[in-house]
């Protein structure tokens, strides 16, 4: 393969190398966040409820959205299952995190955030890619 043709081709071109990359993207970030910030959530605290209720009405159901929404999600991401629905629930969460839980933070405290945030758009209007339970589900789907 020429240089100049993989630095600078359409994705397009070569799709396999785009579903590589969501795909490595999809394993590493959905780890990160189910065990890095979900798995601490499981349950919900006090602690975490209490914080959630000085941000949202009815605390303890916000609380539990949030910890579904970071290791659900999350694992949702590493299996590529469902994968739409576990991003829009990570870009629900991630937008009330930025916006909300870290509004008086500076940028070094809200880029995790940020990140997560634009990771679940990304996947929220791509899909997971071709090497995920949705593409292997939807092959037998279409296959019936």
């Amino acid at each position: 393969m020429q240089s100049d043709s993989f630095l600078y081709r359409n994705t397009l071109a070569n799709p396999k190398t785009t579903d590589i990359g969501l795909l490595v993207l999809r394993i590493l970030a959905g780890l990160a966040l189910a065990f890095g910030h979900g798995l601490g959530k499981v349950p919900p605290s006090e602690g975490f409820v209490n914080m959630v209720g000085n941000l949202l009405p009815a605390p303890g159901l916000f609380a539990w959205l949030s910890m579904l929404a970071e290791f659900g999600g999350g694992l949702l991401l590493v299996l590529g299952l469902f994968t739409r629905l576990g991003a829009l629930l990570i870009v629900g969460n991630m937008t009330v995190v930025v916006l909300l839980a870290h509004a008086g933070d500076g940028f070094g405290e809200r880029e995790k955030g940020f990140l997560f945030l634009a990771i679940a758009l990304l996947y929220l209007f791509a899909g997971a890619g071709r090497y995920s339970l949705d593409a292997m589900m939807s092959k037998k789907k279409n296959a019936l």
